[in-house]
């Protein structure tokens, strides 16, 4: 390989697979600008490159490419054959490789087309009801009422991320070559295979997770901290704030809900009502803002028991007091 071409030859690279800057690529386009030369040189390079890509197409790795690229360049270079036949098989190459040029770039472009053509798939869960589904990789999935869940067409291919806005149990599917990753705004979970329970509803003023079995990983996006969480740990993060505070605790309660029960362990009174809102499809006001603050134990079976059973239970605290007005409840201090 000619020194001086040693440069423009890793940019060539970069310029065929597509994987330059836009600085570049400009220098690229600059360089084939400036010369007959050069720009005879660039298309003979596209011969080696692609003949080099077709070698493997079906598992493409742009640093084997590269590498078989400069060992066929190199064994070009080393050949030596009359000038007017070197000529005509170069004319040949140039042809050829144009056409797979064209070719293999009209496949991307109508790849990417056919990417961006497919919709998100969004699950709800109705206010005063539970939704139980399958996602494509085999995951068990339990939406609380008042959940949505959105993936991916192509979920379980390249990645399988699932964004949540509500509260879900997952019962995820091992697969360690593609980590199952929830997202939300103020965090994310990743695990391999596991079962967790995971609150965030976008007007919570906390999120939870909760993991039953295997391993997670708790990103806090407020905070940039990682955390591995254990079986029988709970996190709760401060939307607010990002603070974020694990303990332990028997995990099981917390997915209780999939089972038909209404169940609270030391949440502050703000989330509660909302939890209630959803399960019941009821309106709860409070009279004061500090209310919100006030924190209950509770456990009860939604089919069984009334909004005014769980009610009585709290009233019967002395911490607060409830009367229905209009068909709203309205909570007292």
């Amino acid at each position: 390989m000619a020194k001086k071409y040693s440069h423009i030859n890793e940019l060539l690279a970069g310029y065929f697979s597509g994987n330059l800057t836009a600085e570049q690529t400009d220098e690229v386009d600059a360089w084939v600008a400036a010369s007959e030369e050069n720009r005879r040189y660039l298309t003979s390079m596209q011969d080696i490159w692609f003949s080099s890509l077709a070698a493997d197409m079906s598992r493409y790795d742009s640093e084997k490419a590269y590498g078989r690229f400069l060992n066929r360049k190199t064994a070009i270079d080393r050949k030596t054959k009359k000038p007017e036949v070197k000529s005509l098989v170069w004319k040949i190459a140039v042809a050829v490789a144009t056409l797979f040029l064209v070719s293999y770039i009209s496949f991307k472009q109508g790849n990417r087309h056919f990417e961006n053509a497919l919709t998100d798939i969004v699950i709800e869960a109705p206010w005063g009801s539970t939704t139980k589904t399958f996602l494509p990789d085999g995951t068990l999935a339990w939406l609380n009422a008042g959940t949505t869940i959105t993936y991916s067409q192509g979920f379980g291919i390249k990645e399988r991320d699932v964004r949540l806005s509500g509260e879900g149990y997952f019962e995820v599917a091992r697969n360690e070559r593609l980590p199952f990753n929830v997202l939300t705004e103020e965090t994310s979970v990743r695990v391999l295979g596991t079962k967790f329970n995971f609150r965030n509803y976008s007007d919570d003023n906390e999120a939870e997770i909760s993991l039953l079995e295997g391993l997670i990983l708790i990103n806090n996006i407020h905070t940039g901290e990682n955390v591995r969480i254990h079986p029988d740990r709970r996190v709760i993060i401060d939307k607010k704030n990002g603070k974020m505070l694990v303990s332990k605790i028997n995990a099981d309660n917390t997915a209780e809900w999939i089972n038909g029960y209404v169940f609270f362990d030391e949440e502050l009174l703000g989330d509660i009502v909302k939890k209630l809102e959803r399960s019941y499809h009821v309106k709860i006001i409070m009279k004061t803002p500090e209310m919100k603050q006030l924190r209950f134990y509770g456990n009860f079976i939604r089919k069984k028991q009334s909004i005014n059973d769980i009610l009585d239970a709290m009233a019967s605290t002395g911490k607060l007091k409830y009367h229905i007005q209009n068909s709203e409840i309205i909570l007292s201090p």
